[in-house]
């Protein structure tokens, strides 16, 4: 299952150095605007502290946790919607993201010049925002012209569908994102296609100095505020601070930096989760002496869903899923515990999968 999240947001604004330390890959940072001419593409692993219990019951060979993809969209500008420097290109791959990290600058810092010249996150925000608007009417505008043929020539479901993009449209002009609109399975189904930039859930990051670690800032003070009347979610984090983190060999040295920066773990492994519950995700387990794995599957997955995550040949082939809750199984202590206490169940093609599960599936191909 390939998931993707975008970090996203405007130059100078700290997003690689934060790509660098959720990521399995190292990108290049600059203290000049725009001098990435690409997206940088990596994984990022689910902290998720139920694999180690698990293995104290389950001795293992290896944990595998969860992994998600993750897109660091080079640095946008006012005009990017209208082809300003890459704007047309790295638009393109915000559109195949499932869900955005939209990195605001909180910090001062008089050797990394803001474009506009000054440190304003929620003016950036909004920048940004109408950037996304714009390109989202544009695409709007396209079906409607597209629809309007098919509304003349009698097609069935057209004139819904133009009544739909209508709708739409009229909400991105009013400077509004399609996320806070409310729309009904039908009307969605009309704009699916579009794959709409503000319809993408988004969580903020607040990019901090290091003093401003643990509290925040008059900046991150504004930011909250206004993301409380948004229904949106923000978090504090210090990148920079994050990356010497991240660079410590010992995670004796990572737990005694924590300590040092009066922190309790390091904030992307809250970023990391915290964007894992955007996307609407959650993890069951497979659990055997070879490795404990954690496997990322859509909550309201059925059990053929997600044997398919494993492998297609599970999902062509399932019969059925054995099944055992994670808290039975640790607090039981084994698999034949489970089933003497009438905690190992049998299941079908209908069951949801709950966050936790461990799961053996019985297939037959």
């Amino acid at each position: 299952m390939s998931l993707q999240c975008g970090i996203i947001g405007l130059a100078n604004t700290g997003k690689t150095t934060l790509f660098n330390c959720m990521s399995n890959v190292k990108a290049e940072t600059s203290r000049f605007a725009f001098t990435s001419n690409k997206s940088n593409l990596g994984m990022i692993r689910v902290p998720d502290p139920r694999l180690a219990v698990l293995e104290k019951f389950q001795p293992t060979e290896k944990l595998v946790p969860a992994v998600v993809e993750i897109v660091d969209i080079p640095g946008l500008a006012k005009g990017s919607s209208e082809g300003e420097g890459m704007g047309n290109s790295f638009l393109a791959d915000i559109r195949d993201t499932d869900a955005l990290i939209h990195v605001l600058r909180c910090f001062d810092d008089e050797n990394l010049m803001h474009i506009d010249g000054s440190v304003d996150p929620l003016r950036d925000l909004e920048t940004l925002d109408f950037e996304l608007q714009v390109r989202d009417i544009t695409s709007v505008e396209k079906k409607i012209q597209r629809t309007e043929k098919l509304v003349k020539a009698g097609v069935k479901d057209a004139k819904a569908a133009m009544e739909a993009l209508q709708k739409v449209k009229q909400h991105l002009e009013s400077f509004s994102n399609i996320r806070d609109l409310d729309l009904d399975e039908n009307e969605k189904r009309h704009i699916q296609d579009l794959m709409l930039l503000t319809a993408k859930p988004v969580l903020y990051v607040l990019n901090v100095d290091d003093a401003s670690a643990v509290t925040g800032n008059a900046y991150t003070q504004k930011v909250m505020e206004f993301l409380k009347g948004h229904h949106a979610e923000g978090i504090i984090i210090a990148a920079k601070l994050e990356a010497e983190i991240a660079d410590l060999d010992s995670e004796e040295d990572r737990r005694e930096f924590l300590n040092d920066a009066g922190l309790t773990e390091p904030g992307v492994d809250r970023l990391v989760r915290s964007a894992y519950a955007l996307l609407n995700l959650c993890s069951f387990f497979t659990v055997g002496p070879k490795e404990i794995k954690a496997w990322t599957i859509h909550r309201g997955m059925t059990a053929p869903q997600a044997a398919g995550v494993i492998h297609s040949d599970l999902e062509r082939g399932f019969i059925r899923a054995e099944v055992m809750k994670y808290h039975d199984f640790i607090t039981l202590g084994s698999e034949q515990a489970c089933k003497e206490k009438g905690k190992f169940f049998v299941e079908g093609k209908n069951y949801i999968v709950d966050d936790g599960d461990i799961l053996h599936i019985r297939f037959n191909v």
